[in-house]
């Protein structure tokens, strides 16, 4: 019996899990009478714990599905319970059954957030909050228990800075309209957790969360297009309108709290440390559909967001605070300054005579007619700053916020400066006029091009520019660099340079023209940084550099220029990592490149990719060389007088950097964090964290609290401390593991093999993102994404981007290290967070993985040959690799120390395995139908059976 089989043993099916629905289809109620069975055993939910309560949510949400199912399409039930469907059944049947499964697994989702709220507010309850893990009070309590200075603490705030990054990656498969069901069904969930309802009041609930739930039936999964840039930054931005405006004024609210009651003599200023960055609409690296236009229409886009969400707002304010100058006499300054507002606002008399006596509606009047100027002019579309009597800048917006909540303050109405209007503030000064930071990001190979087409347009006599990368490259770059801005540059010889380059190099240089532009229109903090992927050498930021001096983004304040754009090098390949300190020693001793640091705060950007360093050298290798890479960076930079900042590369899968955040960011290496972190926010892994309220609060504590937390506590941890014994040890397995994966991926017939045993091919056709597959095009390893690959493997349930490797440098090291080796990796089990982390991850993916489900998969590889080979390789490493992880951990089977992973698995994979043999039969329909007619028949359900398995393990890119 496979693991996944004792898996669905131990966890059974999803029925197993409602004992109640288990009986025959045909004996079940349905319509009302089912909705009033379900009322009815729902009105325990709120007396249970949340170990009970989730099976009940469970059984609610199954009963409420399986009675859609039974009215709507009865033999979708059956399927739903498990069970196979005859061969006889129509085509629609099968399309209906895979479009139910997935709607189960969101459904699963969203019992599971639910719960997980629960379980939260249980410990909070019983323990207190400082108990609760991921939280401010957790880390505070035990930063002032264990003597650290105020000072201290102090010091880390001024430069806390967290920052996630949202993509739109092609692993998220949901519509908006989705998930706009899903954030009802998790609310009315909330609300069937009151006591408070009367039997008829609860059967009209459940009878609610029944009609979402149809509605889910109804709206369909699949897009009919593949989605436009457009629609990727409308499906960005609803997480902001539905949770995160309100989530990070409430983060700000808690770690204040915390700060005044575990330091409760000392004062403390809290800087907005928490913003939302973006790549929607300005990564272009491979991304054909993101050019200029793009980018410009998604800063618009990013500010009438937040700018409607303000104005909002303001409305509520007004309506709210009707206090009478009676009630609450407000002081001399304010009234000086609402005299003003009113006269320019050019209607003071009649704003006045509307609410005569109510001063702080008065002011608050004032403040939406000026905001009213700024939302019609951006709604224009309008160049440049507001018009006259609008807010110019968040800036002004945020001040004349202030100015209310000082004069509440004052008259000693603290409370209400605090509920009402400080939340707004902090909310303004956080998401400013542009919502997020747009990053830019472009490939290292077009902007050397791009260098190339300027080198040509001011060649004389037509010579050919130097090698990129000679050192006559680098001489000519220094050179451009070194010579004094043209003050009379005009936005006319711009466009006339623009006019001389071919049309993707003009492109390209247009990108810092852009940003020049949209900072002068939008808000000054409208971009965030330009990362340049595939950073190699040090000239390829330097290229960058001269781009953006060529568009006018450099500065020559007192005589002295710098880049005011940041420039970050992102390092993906082992190779790369492994040369990263080389490289950013030579970059750092370019004048031009010190002098823009010290302009920009004095802090240099790293980022660093976990998704190509996995696909290059596999699981093992990658996390170990990414944590040696930033040790090395960080140790150069404190040897060069430079603040280094990491930004995290991170997906959604494990493979791809994807794992827990709080133990992730335990893991990083002593000092590595320094209170600066971005993370990239990748795909499902955004719907998964942000889509409700209540988890959303609790995933932006986790990353901030963990953040802190790393920076006050690492130098002091014992588990952070560098051993050279434990080095060494990572250095050896790394080696042999990287070695393994190199051998298997590098064999010449392996990408026949994978497209053959995966729907690699077939996934283009699913409409998830608009980013290709592929970066330029071809078809080869080299060029295919680290998103499809880790895709595909784990709809083909091999998963081997998590684990391939990690068996065979185990027993490489046990063979020459013997008991003692065995001994000090138990050790290291023990004390190496780091490398518990990676143990404990290929622990988990490997519970993932069903040899004959597989199989199957491998049997339609036409070559037996090459099938035999490859999958024999693959079955070899598997058992070695499970062998070795018992060893080390002490376990004795897979997965047995995760119960509640364990448990979420188990009861899924009945399902999951279900649809996945559904799947290899699709695929071979498909690929071997004779029309295109014939072929169109099965992309549906082909397509469905695929975001179905998506949906059940969740996090697959």
């Amino acid at each position: 019996m496979s693991r996944a089989a004792s898996l669905e043993r131990e966890g059974g099916t999803a029925a197993a899990l409602a004992p109640a629905l288990t009986h025959p289809a045909h004996r079940q109620p349905s319509g009302e009478a089912a909705v009033a069975r379900l009322a009815t055993a729902s009105a325990a939910l709120p007396k249970l714990d949340s170990k009970a309560y989730e099976p009940g949510v469970v059984d609610l949400l199954f009963g409420l599905l399986c009675d859609v199912a039974r009215r709507r399409q009865p033999e979708v039930e059956l399927a739903l319970r498990g069970q196979s469907l005859p061969d006889t059944v129509p085509r629609a049947v099968w399309r209906r059954s895979l479009q139910a499964q997935g709607i189960w697994f969101q459904l699963l989702s969203i019992a599971e957030q639910s719960t997980a709220m629960r379980r939260r507010r249980e410990i909070e309850i019983e323990c207190g909050y400082d108990h609760l893990p991921a939280s401010f009070a957790r880390v505070v309590a035990e930063a002032a228990a264990a003597g650290v200075p105020a000072e201290e603490v102090r010091s880390v705030l001024q430069n806390l800075k967290v920052r996630p990054v949202i993509t739109a990656h092609p692993t998220e498969a949901k519509r908006v309209t989705v998930l706009e069901i899903h954030r009802r069904i998790y609310r009315k969930l909330m609300d069937l957790e009151s006591p408070r309802w009367t039997p008829r009041e609860r059967r009209a609930l459940v009878g609610a969360l029944g009609n979402e739930i149809e509605l889910l039936w109804m709206s369909g999964e699949l897009r009919r297009e593949k989605p436009t840039v457009a629609q990727e930054v409308a499906w960005g931005l609803h997480f902001f309108s539905e949770t995160l405006f309100e989530a990070v004024p409430l983060l700000l609210d808690k770690l204040e709290e915390a700060l005044h009651h575990y330091y409760p003599d000392e004062r403390f200023e809290t800087p907005r440390f928490f913003q939302f960055g973006s790549w929607i609409g300005g990564d272009r690296d491979g991304n054909p559909f993101v050019n200029n236009e793009v980018t410009r229409a998604t800063l618009h886009e990013n500010r009438l967001a937040c700018l409607k969400r303000y104005r909002q707002r303001l409305v509520e304010l007004t309506q709210t605070l009707s206090l009478t100058a009676e009630a609450l006499p407000m002081p001399e300054s304010f009234r000086q300054q609402l005299s003003r507002a009113l006269e320019q606002s050019g209607e003071g008399e009649t704003i006045a005579a509307r609410n005569p006596g109510e001063l702080a509606r008065q002011y608050l009047t004032c403040m939406l007619r000026r905001l009213d100027t700024t939302l019609g002019h951006a709604q224009r579309r309008g160049a440049g700053a507001a018009p006259e009597g609008g807010y110019a800048t968040a800036d002004e917006l945020a001040a004349d916020l202030r100015v209310i909540e000082q004069a509440f303050v004052a008259t000693g109405s603290i409370a209400l400066a605090r509920t009402y209007v400080r939340p707004l503030r902090h909310e303004v000064e956080t998401f400013r006029f542009s919502t997020v930071q747009l990053d830019l990001r472009e490939n290292s190979t077009v902007i050397e091009k791009t260098l190339v087409a300027l080198w040509r347009s001011r060649a004389a006599d037509g010579a050919e520019p130097p090698a990129p990368q000679s050192p006559q490259w680098k001489a000519w770059l220094l050179a451009e660099l070194a010579r004094p801005l043209d003050a009379n540059m005009s936005d006319a010889s711009r466009a006339a340079l623009l006019g001389t380059l071919p049309a993707l190099e003009a492109e390209t240089l247009q990108i810092f023209c852009t940003v020049r532009e949209m900072r002068r229109v939008v808000d000054r903090n409208a971009f965030g940084s330009f990362i340049l992927s595939m950073t190699h050498h040090a000239t390829d930021i330097l290229g960058v550099y001269l781009l953006a001096k060529e568009a006018g983004l450099f500065s020559d304040a007192a005589g002295i220029e710098s880049c005011t754009l940041p420039v970050v090098p992102l390092l993906e390949t082992i190779d790369d990592l492994r040369r990263a300190p080389e490289i950013l020693r030579e970059l750092l001793a370019v004048p031009i490149v010190r002098r823009s640091l010290r302009a920009q705060g004095g802090v240099l950007e790293i980022m660093i990719g976990y998704s190509d360093s996995n696909k290059d050298g596999g699981f093992f290798a990658s996390n170990w060389e990414l944590s040696k890479a930033q040790t090395k960076i960080t140790r150069l930079g404190k040897e060069l007088g430079v603040t280094i900042a990491f930004f995290h590369g991170r997906g959604g899968s494990v493979s791809r950097g994807g794992l827990p955040a709080g133990r992730a960011i335990a893991a990083l290496p002593v000092s590595s964090v320094n209170a600066r972190f971005r993370v990239t926010e990748q795909g499902e892994v955004v719907s998964f964290k942000y889509a409700n309220r209540g988890t959303a609060q609790y995933h932006v504590e986790l990353l901030a609290s963990s953040v802190l937390e790393h920076t006050l506590k690492s130098e002091r941890e014992e588990a952070l401390v560098p051993k050279g014994e434990f080095d060494e040890a990572m250095e050896a397995l790394s080696g042999a593991s990287r070695a393994a994966y190199a051998k298997f991926i590098e064999q010449p017939d392996l990408i026949a093999y994978f497209q053959a045993a995966s729907p690699l091919e077939e996934l283009s056709a699913l409409n998830m993102g608009s980013r290709p597959a592929r970066r330029f095009g071809a078809r080869t390893m080299q060029d295919l994404r680290a998103i499809p690959w880790v895709f595909a493997w784990t709809q083909n349930r091999h998963a081997l981007t998590g684990w391939y490797g990690v068996g065979s440098a185990i027993a490489a090291f046990l063979a020459v290290r013997k008991e003692r080796g065995l001994e000090l990796l138990k050790r290291m089990y023990e004390e190496s967070r780091l490398f518990r982390l990676i143990i404990d991850e290929v622990e988990k993916t490997l519970a993932q993985v069903d040899l004959d489900i597989a199989r199957g998969y491998a049997e339609l590889v036409a070559d037996h040959r090459l099938r035999e080979s490859v999958f024999g390789e693959i079955e070899h490493e598997l058992h070695l690799t499970t062998q070795m992880v018992l060893r080390v951990s002490g376990g004795n089977e897979i997965a047995e120390r995760f119960p509640r992973f364990r448990e979420r698995l188990a009861r899924r994979l009945p399902a999951i395995n279900q649809v996945g043999r559904q799947q290899i039969e699709l695929l071979r329909l498909y690929r071997q139908a004779s029309s295109d007619v014939e072929r169109r028949g099965y992309l549906v359900p082909l397509l469905l059976s695929i975001n179905c398995i998506a949906s059940g393990f969740g996090a697959t890119g």
